[in-house]
């Protein structure tokens, strides 16, 4: 089945992956921008959870990592550098993660406009939920007043896109509390289930995002595996 955006351009297939290793997930990347750039397959949708990581994006500052080896060890947490943009994150079960592998040639050429459709797509998730995302100037993601719900880290390189984002849909926040979220101090994090007081379904929520992704960047979105499609087009 396919979700087609306004004018759609390219197919796109969107997959979910159910819970993939922070290495497993990189490699799954790594081998999907090498088949998109060789014309052996289109482009990719990733959507997955990882287990507990915590992730340096180039450049970091790894003392926003607070909690110490032992903290680390026995709440099962991995730290991860990475070759993402932006300063330490934090993935889990309950998270939902994307990695679009996208090819902005030749007409979407333009880092700052690559990020600001993600954070759209984000927003436009959450809108079928009845909360209200927004950006904040000057910070990367999607907020919630003064919280952080969708975290954006891209890699773009000769124009193709990997890594991608990461929404707290059924989140344990506590674990925010032992970083320093990409590097800010002065803002909160929040996830859906914590702002409508129950569990989403984290599919369901893969659905919505396979398709508000190709409505923002016109893609003709075929989704395989396991992700449940929806009426959700508008």
């Amino acid at each position: 089945m396919s979700i087609s955006g306004s004018k759609p351009q390219r197919i796109c297939e969107a997959q979910w992956l159910g819970v993939v290793s922070y290495d497993e997930g990189l490699h799954i990347q790594e081998r999907a921008v090498e088949r998109l750039r060789s014309g052996e397959a289109p482009e990719q949708l990733l959507l997955l959870e990882h287990p507990h990581v915590f992730t340096l994006g180039r450049g970091a500052d790894s003392s926003n990592i607070l909690a110490d080896r032992q903290q680390l060890e026995s709440n099962s947490v991995e730290v991860h550098e990475t070759g993402r943009g932006g300063d330490v994150t934090y993935h889990g079960p309950g998270q939902l993660v994307g990695y679009p592998i996208m090819d902005l040639k030749p007409d979407r050429c333009d880092v700052h406009r690559y990020v600001r459709d993600i954070e759209e797509v984000l927003i436009r998730t959450i809108a079928d939920f009845g909360v209200i995302g927004g950006r904040i100037p000057g910070l990367t993601g999607v907020w919630v007043e003064n919280e952080k719900i969708g975290a954006i880290g891209v890699r773009i390189a000769r124009w193709i896109t990997s890594h991608g984002f990461a929404l707290n849909v059924n989140t344990d926040l506590s674990f925010f509390r032992m970083i320093v979220p990409c590097g800010i101090t002065d803002k909160g994090v929040t996830s859906l289930s914590q702002l409508l007081g129950r569990r989403i379904d984290l599919e369901e929520v893969a659905s919505i995002v396979a398709s508000r992704f190709a409505r923002v960047f016109d893609r003709d979105v075929r989704v395989s595996n396991s992700v449940r499609l929806g009426d959700s087009n508008a």
